[in-house]
């Protein structure tokens, strides 16, 4: 658990400041989303662990969905700000558009609130 909190802190840290020193925040705005959702899924690990004592292992995201809606309080509203997140994947990485700015912001918001309540619990 302690290791996927550093490495959703890492994610996150490093997508702040890629977007902080980018001269236009456009350029970097797949790189900046796509950590954004590195950071989330690590947060989600964290917070399932501490809630159910599991996370999910593969790259099924449907299961790590299901799970982190489990956890209370507020799993329901933390499932959705994954599924925004990894709902964004595909476009950021594999897609030839670039993420927009509207994405950037959503995904600001949607990995704040999960490594926020990752943290949290973390240290509770």
């Amino acid at each position: 658990m302690r290791g996927r909190l550093r490495k959703a802190e890492q994610f996150h840290e490093a997508a702040e400041t890629i977007r902080e020193f980018a001269g236009d925040e456009h350029e970097v705005s797949d790189a900046y989303v796509t950590l954004c959702v590195h950071a989330a899924v690590a947060a989600a690990d964290v917070i399932c662990c501490i809630a159910l004592g599991e996370h999910a292992v593969g790259e099924n995201h449907d299961e790590a969905l299901g799970l982190l809606e489990k956890t209370r309080p507020g799993g329901k509203e933390l499932a959705k700000s994954l599924g925004t997140l990894l709902a964004m994947k595909t476009r950021a990485g594999y897609s030839h558009r670039p993420a927009s700015a509207q994405d950037a912001k959503r995904a600001q918001r949607h990995v704040e609130r999960l490594v926020t309540v990752a943290r949290d619990r973390a240290s509770a």
